[in-house]
């Protein structure tokens, strides 16, 4: 009964491209218009029918780090290019169309992040071995969407020009005060300091980026104008020249829109200048992925633009510039899944090959995410009144600015 139902909603589902699917009794189905992308798998499990009808979200990707459903060629990206390009199309089949709009309304329910759950939150991703990241980030340690002058930058470049773009927008001078909520490792606090005199406070709620940001502000010789708490955005008290956020704002949850914006305003002098980085979606509300949730960002949430806006607007304020960064991400997210390759022999040495298998498909179902299924990258430069910001884009495209911001880029992220 269960391959039989599978295979109706594959039919509903898969309208372009082409799947070729080997169920576990050895009997094959092909699905689509036989387009581009093509992809044959191999489900393993006889009970796996029954769960990709269910959930096939959360069933997918979990066959996948079982090992339960393999891949031709172990074309992850493919396979995941073309489940969501069809959903994107809406070719949703059968009843799943229902469970995506149940998932909707349950979202505040699954958002819902007071302090001591974020800080849960961020402990499950954000606490893992330091060693892992260094096998796919940059030098600096930079978790988020690079910024691409063209496609053939360097990570390492690219990352520098996001650090140098964002600081633009914050029209920072020597001794100005800067927040810097969700700090990371601390390289935009240390770059701000480094590069443009601030004085900044990192706060961040994991301890493993608390200890490393810490050494490496002391190392730099820059604990005096960089310091670092364990501390979440809520408790922050006084008010800042500037407050940059970056990746961050994915942790929020929908609830706390409003709380997080307020606090924004709060912590802004009056003419002070915000810049929030975010990951967000070319779409209408929804729901995240259940996989996504489960594995690895535990109380995320991928905002539209209107949900963002309602929130800023009623706490009062000024949208002096928002940009919108399309594929610079999925870009960013291909050299973190090519440098996680490279060195996955070292991942299994430090987790193990399940592990391996559940962040390659984390990194892949992100970069199809932004290829195919209309998630992009925000930037919203904010402030208390019309006139705090320049009143063109003009002073953030100079030359000689990223080419300085490539140079001072660190050798390593122990400096």
């Amino acid at each position: 009964m269960w391959n039989r139902l599978l295979d109706r909603f594959l039919q509903r589902t898969v309208r372009t491209g082409c799947l070729d699917v080997t169920l576990a009794d050895g009997s094959t189905r092909r699905y689509g218009d036989g387009g581009a992308p093509a992809v044959s798998v191999t489900l393993h499990d006889p009970d796996l029918a029954r769960k990709l009808v269910l959930d096939p979200d959360v069933a997918m990707g979990e066959a996948y780090m079982d090992a339960r459903l393999t891949i031709d060629g172990d074309d992850v990206n493919g396979l995941l290019a073309l489940a969501l390009s069809n959903l994107r199309a809406g070719h949703v089949g059968g009843w799943q169309g229902f469970i995506h709009r149940l998932r909707d309304w349950l979202r505040s329910v699954e958002q819902y992040n007071p302090a001591a759950r974020s800080r849960r939150n961020v402990a499950h991703h954000y606490d893992l071995s330091g060693e892992l990241y260094d096998l796919l980030l940059d030098s600096d340690r930079q978790y988020s969407c690079a910024y691409f002058r063209t496609p053939e930058d360097s990570l390492e470049q690219a990352q520098a020009q996001k650090k140098a773009h964002i600081a633009a927008k914050l029209g920072i001078e020597p001794g100005m005060s800067v927040l810097d909520i969700g700090c990371g490792w601390g390289g935009m606090a240390l770059t701000l300091a480094r590069d443009h005199g601030a004085r900044v406070l990192g706060v961040t709620l994991s301890e493993e980026q608390l200890k490393v940001a810490t050494e490496r502000a002391k190392r730099a010789g820059l604990d005096d104008r960089v310091s670092f708490k364990l501390m979440d955005y809520r408790a922050v008290t006084g008010q800042f020249d500037r407050i940059v956020s970056v990746g961050m704002f994915e942790h929020v949850g929908a609830p706390q829109f409003r709380t997080y914006f307020r606090t924004v305003r709060e912590l802004l002098s009056p003419d002070g200048l915000a810049l929030i980085h975010t990951i967000g979606r070319n779409a209408p509300p929804g729901a995240t992925s259940r996989w996504m949730t489960k594995y690895i960002f535990p109380g995320g949430y991928i905002p539209a633009m209107s949900e963002v806006m309602a929130a800023v607007e009623r706490e009062n304020l000024v949208s002096c510039d928002i940009e919108v960064l399309r594929l610079h991400y999925a870009q960013t997210l291909r050299h973190w899944h090519d440098r996680f390759l490279a060195n996955i022999d070292k991942a299994r040495a430090l987790y193990d090959d399940r592990f391996c298998r559940m962040w390659r498909y984390y990194l892949a179902a992100s970069e199809e995410s932004f290829r195919h299924a209309g998630h992009c990258v925000f930037q919203f430069q904010l402030a208390h009144h019309v006139a705090a910001a320049p009143l063109t884009r003009d002073y953030l495209y100079t030359d000689a600015q990223m080419q300085d911001a490539v140079e001072r880029q660190p050798r390593s992220a122990a400096e």
